[in-house]
């Protein structure tokens, strides 16, 4: 959606909010929280981790990216909270992508192919033709080592495995890595192309990229990846990467959380199979701003109830 388009749909009593304040001190503080987040590596897996290398614009960045839209530049006013929050419940997503981030990363080649599955991202990564792969495999650990879901086509199950099998399953990968690598140095000793050399080397091992994405698109990818149902693997790098949004975006973050993350979708479907329930529900204003909603967002839910029962 353009930028006009989302300015346009933006009510005057978001947009024009007479109370100024000087935002700068937040800004300043987000920057030095940022600044310390730069560089630093947050472990994740046995030999994984993920570092910010830069980032470009915080919750400010997206406030001013609606609001000049609209025509008001960048206006300063004290509800930037609001606006950003009406932006992600209405799905507003422009302003977001005003706001991205650099990451460095190393991770399973497993969990790469997954990853990059996310095709709105930068990428670079670490090539096994130009370098020596190194010798660095993943290897899960025996808590996370799970009988095949009969739920879940592509998950792991609660079940217990019995220690033996956990026992002979990571003999196997540790004896299958180090043979295969032994063959791999082996033929890149011999003046062998590493392009060919590093045909047979198992997913398990390590690679590293530098991996850049807008924050409307990383939080697709969090949406995604952070959910139960996700791989254990790249849900612990997915957490990872929300926790420094969070500290450099975290009214965007917290709205994200709010409204997409921990939201749930019904089809039209679903929505005519519940309408009963709410024939008879009259839900006031007042009423739902006591449940913690803002009274902007308890006139849209009344609105939502009233044409769920005209369906």
């Amino acid at each position: 959606m353009s930028a006009e388009l989302a300015g346009s749909q933006i009510p005057d009593y978001i947009l024009h909010l007479n109370q100024q304040i000087d935002r700068t001190g937040m800004d300043s503080d987000i920057d030095k929280q940022a600044e310390g987040l730069i560089g630093k590596e947050f472990p994740v897996l046995d030999h994984g981790f993920v570092r910010l290398v830069d980032y470009m614009g915080s919750d400010s960045a997206i406030v001013q990216a609606a609001r000049v839209s609209y025509g008001d530049g960048t206006k300063k006013v004290s509800e930037d909270r609001g606006l950003i929050r009406y932006l992600m419940r209405h799905r507003h997503t422009s302003p977001f992508e005003m706001v991205e981030f650099k990451f460095h990363v190393k991770l399973p080649i497993f969990v790469a192919r997954q990853w990059i599955r996310h095709r709105t991202a930068n990428v670079n990564e670490y090539s096994g033709r130009y370098s020596v792969m190194k010798e660095e495999f993943y290897l899960p650990k025996n808590e996370d080592i799970r009988f095949q879901s009969t739920v879940n086509k592509q998950g792991r199950s609660e079940k217990e495995v019995p220690q033996e099998l956990k026992n002979e399953l990571l003999g196997y990968l540790q004896s299958s890595q180090k043979d295969s690598y032994a063959n791999y140095d082996k033929f890149v000793e011999t003046g062998l192309a590493r392009e060919l050399a590093r045909i047979n080397l198992p997913l398990s091992m390590y690679t590293e990229w530098y991996w850049k994405i807008d924050l409307h698109n990383l939080f697709h990818f969090l949406r995604l990846r952070m959910d139960s149902h996700s791989q254990m693997e790249i849900r612990v790098y997915a957490d990872v990467i929300a926790d420094i949004v969070r500290q450099i975006c975290p009214i965007a973050y917290e709205a994200f959380y709010d409204y997409t993350f921990s939201a749930m979708h019904f089809s039209g479907l679903e929505l005519k199979a519940i309408r009963s329930l709410f024939l008879n529900c009259n839900l006031s204003v007042e009423d739902l701003v006591t449940q913690g909603l803002s009274k902007r967002e308890a006139k849209e839910l009344v609105e939502k109830i009233k044409k769920l029962k005209e369906l």
